[in-house]
């Protein structure tokens, strides 16, 4: 799933979900700097996430981005109130979208620090959301 498409997605799901109450592209919210990425407001305030995609490897950018499927993200533990990282990493798992093969806090890695994630997708391609 590229930059552009999975945007479209994790707008979706953040929108309907239960704590937000506004979500909207980073261009909607008049932040040019980075072309795709998101701005996430619940009532823990916003939080602004960057998108940037790898592409599969052997994949090119003129190629279609053709979904590839695959078992979803199963046990996914509840999120708690304030931690917008793993808030958004629940969110998306528990779409069980069946394009993404696994999900990785950045904040739970040897020495912590930058909150984000890794999403892997089953084509071998990746979503780095990163907080910024």
């Amino acid at each position: 799933m590229r930059p552009a498409r999975f945007q479209d997605f994790t707008l979706g799901l953040v929108r309907s979900s239960s704590g937000t109450t506004r979500a909207q592209t980073l261009a909607e919210a008049g932040e040019s700097k980075y072309p795709f990425g998101l701005a996430i407001t619940t009532g823990d305030g916003e939080v602004q996430w960057q998108i940037i995609g790898q592409l599969a490897e052997g994949e090119k950018h003129e190629h279609a981005d053709v979904p590839v499927n695959g078992d979803p993200i199963q046990g996914w533990g509840e999120s708690r109130p304030g931690d917008p990282e793993e808030w958004l990493a629940a969110v998306l798992a528990k779409a069980e979208s069946p394009e993404i093969a696994s999900i990785d806090r950045w904040s739970l890695r040897e020495g912590g620090g930058a909150q984000g994630l890794t999403v892997v997708f089953h084509n071998g391609a990746r979503a780095f959301v990163r907080k910024i």
